[in-house]
């Protein structure tokens, strides 16, 4: 799967956990369909794919055993980096810490791990 696909597969499953897990209605922006996000975001989402990717590769699949909540900080960690490299300025929940997210997200995140774990 090449970044596109993969960021593209990302935004799918982060927009499926939000409405699986968001408690209530979510805000429009948490739920922007592919066409409608920030080139940044894109090439975010794109690069965490990839490391989601990369792991599941030299772990030679055993990755796939990690617990939900390891997954979940993986995306989160490396959704924060890669913010923080792409943004000068970047705003804070784009890059809590882990505890600091709400459960949706936690639960969205490790939902994003175990979609593009399934491709590799």
């Amino acid at each position: 799967m090449n970044r596109i696909e993969g960021a593209r597969l990302f935004r799918e499953a982060w927009i499926a956990g939000v409405r699986r897990h968001f408690p209530g209605e979510p805000e429009p922006g948490f739920v922007t369909p592919w066409e409608d996000v920030p080139q940044w975001e894109r090439e975010v989402a794109g690069v965490v794919a990839s490391r989601i990717q990369g792991l599941m590769e030299v772990s030679e699949g055993t990755a796939a055993k990690l617990s939900r909540e390891q997954k979940g900080r993986f995306v989160a960690i490396c959704w924060a980096t890669e913010v923080s490299e792409q943004c000068t300025d970047p705003e804070p929940a784009q890059i809590a810490e882990w505890p600091d997210l709400p459960l949706w997200h936690q639960e969205t995140d490790a939902d994003i791990f175990e979609a593009l774990e399934k491709t590799g």
